[in-house]
């Protein structure tokens, strides 16, 4: 329940936090809850990449993205994430979760998200590789960015990143999806 309350708040602050660019980084604040945690006294593994999403929504949300969702039904999904857990949060603590856009390729953008405890610290890393899906299947990325009037070239996805990738597509093939 306490996710959907996130979702409202999130919803009705949107107003108040200024509009983004697609390669803008969004900015979020939460506190960890008693429901966040697991029987380690700890926010759960699973609670991080929920509370990703909403920092996804954030970017859709101050950037022109939103609108097109809306208006082309399109319905973002998340293809995969590698995520590392580097330090706990604690029961009731402050944290930001910061969203950018890293580039993407003629299927895909890829996203770095990060979770930094009280101090400033780094406590969770994700890379998200997301797509958009429409009636006619994934919405190819120049027709997102054209939708957007985002007059740019990707940038180079970082090395790393490139090579997840690689073998997010082998991984892929190997499964035989």
């Amino acid at each position: 329940m306490n996710l959907y309350f996130r979702l409202f708040w999130l919803l009705l602050t949107r107003r108040f936090r200024p509009a983004l660019r697609l390669m803008g980084e969004g900015r979020l604040v939460f506190r960890v809850w008693p429901n966040d945690l697991d029987f380690n006294f700890h926010m759960n593994n699973g609670r991080y990449l929920t509370l990703l999403d909403l920092g996804r929504l954030d970017l859709m949300l101050r950037t022109k993205l939103w609108g097109l969702v809306r208006q082309r039904r399109w319905m973002p999904v998340v293809a995969a994430v590698n995520g590392r857990f580097r330090r706990a949060l604690s029961p009731f603590e402050r944290f930001t979760m910061t969203t950018c856009t890293l580039g993407w390729d003629e299927k895909f953008i890829y996203l770095d998200q990060k979770i930094f405890d009280a101090q400033d610290r780094l406590a969770f890393h994700a890379i998200v590789k997301a797509a958009f899906v429409g009636k006619g299947g994934t919405v190819p990325t120049d027709e997102i960015m054209a939708a957007m009037d985002e007059d740019i070239l990707s940038p180079v996805l970082p090395d790393a990143v490139q090579r997840w990738a690689d073998a997010d597509r082998a991984i892929a093939e190997w499964a035989g999806r």
